[in-house]
């Protein structure tokens, strides 16, 4: 089965500060890959070069079939234009940890604005798909609430909604439940057990490793950008075999 991540040795430098050292790793279509470790460790890096928020520095990144950032003539790589790479990027979506909602539209007005100004869907089509994503994450009844009307958690969910109305083959989640209080990250979680369940590919960052025992096919442990230890979460959360991801683990769960 081809990947549909494939990175072989990307490496991004800020400078002189290595952010990502040459990470390998692919993910197949379906899996639910959950990334953890301390911060600084080049997580939300990685993702943010899935979705060519960042570019890479070095080596080679490919996100459902394509070579992300650049075309290939012959031996030659030539850097793809904004348009090109916008194009490209619909092949994902990616949720934040702040909400990033537009604070003077509605959660079903969030909702479509993708759709209709990128998509170029009628706006009647879009606002019954985002109804529909609304109920799915449970907010039905809060369609015309504004954002300040909204709990963090139900901000996140409209954030979830509007990320599944652009159709991507591949979720990107960046540590979505960090900046939620306690009680608010139960139903965040919810939402993504029930996408996982239905076979959406996603790659998460997260400090949750209940969800990635329970969610994930895989788990990788990254630091100092790097891939230390990879593999199911039964072995990497259970019976890590590296002294740094039981470190780690220790003090995630102290």
């Amino acid at each position: 089965m081809n990947p549909i991540v494939r990175a072989v040795n990307v490496r991004k430098s800020y400078g002189d500060f290595r952010a990502l050292q040459g990470i390998t790793l692919d993910v197949v279509k379906g899996e639910v890959l959950c990334v953890i470790g301390p911060s600084g460790s080049g997580k939300s890096t990685f993702l943010r070069c899935i979705n060519q928020l960042e570019q890479i520095s070095d080596g080679a990144l490919w996100v459902n079939g394509e070579l992300a950032g650049y075309r290939r003539v012959g031996n030659r790589l030539y850097e793809l234009t904004e348009r090109q790479v916008a194009r490209q990027r619909l092949a994902t979506s990616m949720v934040f940890q702040r909400f990033n909602l537009f604070p003077h539209k509605t959660a079903l007005e969030n909702v479509i604005e993708g759709p209709v100004q990128v998509l170029k869907r009628r706006r009647a089509e879009a606002q019954e798909e985002a109804r529909t994503l609304l109920a799915r994450v449970g907010l039905a009844h809060k369609c015309d609430a504004f954002p300040s009307e909204l709990s963090g958690g139900q901000q996140q969910r409209v954030a979830i909604a509007r990320a599944l109305a652009m159709h991507p083959q591949l979720m990107l989640f960046d540590e979505p439940t960090s900046a939620l209080d306690p009680e608010l990250v139960g139903e965040v979680l919810a939402v993504m057990r029930d996408l996982a369940s239905t076979g959406m590919t996603m790659i998460v960052v997260t400090h949750e490793l209940g969800f990635a025992r329970e969610v994930a096919n895989r788990v990788v442990f990254m630091d100092q950008g790097q891939v230390i230890e990879a593999g199911p979460p039964e072995q990497v959360l259970g019976e890590p075999r590296h002294a740094r991801t039981r470190d780690f683990i220790s003090a995630v769960l102290a």
